[in-house]
């Protein structure tokens, strides 16, 4: 491990999280609101944080970084971008604690879109537009953000790169991985500014527009409103957002492809025609029981909403429009499994990703037919290419790690006093980065009444949930701080 080359490196983490609280600061100046100290205050912290960070790193050999630095970056990047994002919560007033700040930061940076605020519209739009951001921010990745800008520091990216990106097996799209960066930052960019149009043409005023296109590109789900996109009532804005949702949960280099022209390049990936199979079939299988069991009226009404809300739980979005917790037992659990799924890999969203699924998928299969032909050969391919041993392997035991963690993690809720629905469903919310979930922590109602301890444990997993595990359970082996 070398200290210095990592605290060089969360300087800059540090410095782009800090200047980005400019943009919450120019609302608050035109609103002439009071939460301008608490924005400059944050940003102050940060800077000069930044500033002690780089003199620890200022002598920082050239070099590429190498594997356990890339782990120790990329998970403190997010506690110290969490650590400085919840200070403007905390001086203003909107969060009591810092464990509450610290919380809505986490759950913001990590897309999470779980929060402790109970009146959000209370907030004045500063506030609001940071938090937010925060989620745009986490969305493709401050660490993404900072490849496009690493060769000043004269530090190579990829290990950071391969650390850091939501993907089984992560790919270049370019030979250089700044240029990958800058690229896949394009398309985000390039999908927000299309969205936020969209919604801008339907009515919604320029605030609402852009923070509710936070939300969705980010699959995060904070929404400005006490009653996110339900408060609206209108079909317009729900069947963009749903739109948006879905492509946000899509691998950002098929979008890339088909910007260059290369508009088979979704239908041709099998992840992609697996994602969008069980988006479909979960929306039909939704909106057959909400209007079999007369929840709504029409079949329209039952499409409208329960679309809605199924790919906002597999994008691991959490946006709502209606409190599923009064929805039909079936459904209630049938969005508890949806929860685990998540959306493609080199996706922003969270979850186990339609990739492992499909490996797992295809193991089990294998595995099967080994039994009853011992001696035949038998190999798992996706998308045409047979996977290696390794790979197979390293995506077994993620799906162990994912499960092991959430149990734990739901003992740990119930331990605490949850009751049993809140327990299981707030771990599953929490590592799959989803936000609303069941119980006590449902659409109706949100985390503020979770002890102390709880949003600290839930915090942890947002992380976890965020960073696709291995790299912040690095951080526990002793190995990976030797030098």
């Amino acid at each position: 491990m070398r200290p210095a080359v990592v605290a060089k490196i969360l300087s800059l983490l540090c410095a782009i999280v800090s200047l980005f609280m400019a943009f919450p600061v120019l609302w608050s100046l035109a609103d002439g609101s009071s939460d301008l100290f608490p924005l400059l205050a944050g940003m102050g912290t940060g800077l000069g944080l930044s500033g002690l960070l780089f003199a620890a790193g200022f002598k920082a050999k050239a070099g590429d970084l190498g594997v356990r630095e890339a782990f120790a970056v990329v998970s403190l990047s997010w506690v110290l971008a969490s650590a400085i994002g919840g200070i403007p919560y905390l001086l203003y007033g909107t969060v009591p604690t810092y464990t509450e700040a610290f919380f809505e930061a986490m759950s913001g940076f990590t897309t999470t879109g779980a929060t402790v605020l109970t009146d959000i519209q209370s907030n004045p739009r500063g506030i609001l537009f940071w938090r937010d951001l925060t989620q745009w921010l986490g969305g493709m990745g401050i660490i993404v953000l900072s490849l496009a800008v690493l060769p000043f520091l004269k530090v190579g990216g990829m290990q950071l790169y391969k650390a850091e990106v939501p993907s089984p097996m992560p790919e270049k799209i370019t030979p250089r991985v700044h240029q990958t960066a800058l690229l896949l930052w394009g398309v985000y960019l390039l999908l927000s500014l299309l969205q936020a149009s969209a919604l801008l043409l339907g009515g919604m005023n320029l605030f609402e527009a852009l923070t509710h296109t936070f939300g969705t590109m980010a699959t995060g789900g904070f929404s400005p409103l006490n009653g996110s996109i339900g408060q609206y009532g209108n079909a317009y804005f729900e069947w963009v957002i749903t739109l948006f949702m879905f492509l946000a949960g899509t691998n950002f280099a098929l979008h890339f492809l088909a910007l260059r022209g290369d508009l088979g390049a979704w239908w041709r990936n099998e992840e992609f025609r697996f994602y969008a199979k069980l988006l479909a079939l979960a929306v039909m299988v939704a909106a057959a029981f909400l209007f079999s069991s007369g929840t709504y009226g029409s079949f329209s009404d039952s499409i409208r909403y329960g679309a809605f809300q199924v790919v906002s739980i597999v994008t691991t979005t959490g946006f709502v429009t209606a409190d599923f917790g009064l929805w039909p037992n079936f459904l209630q659990f049938l969005l508890l499994l949806l929860m685990f799924a998540g959306g493609c890999a080199g996706s922003t969203v969270g979850g186990i990703k339609s990739m492992r699924i499909m490996v797992l998928g295809k193991h089990v299969k294998t595995e099967l037919q080994r039994l009853l032909h011992p001696k035949a050969i038998f190999t798992v391919r996706v998308g045409g290419k047979v996977l290696e041993r390794e790979d197979i392997s390293s995506v077994t035991a993620f799906f162990v790690m994912y499960v092991g963690l959430f149990a734990l993690a739901a003992l740990v809720m119930a331990a605490l006093g949850l009751d049993v629905l809140t327990a299981i469903a707030s771990a599953a919310a929490a590592i799959g980065n989803i936000g609303p979930a069941l119980g006590s922590v449902g659409p109706s109602s949100n985390y503020a009444h979770i002890p102390a301890a709880g949003k600290w444990v839930l915090s942890f997993c947002m992380l976890l949930g965020r960073l696709e595990i291995y790299t912040v359970m690095m951080l526990f082996l002793p190995g990976t701080w030797k030098r």
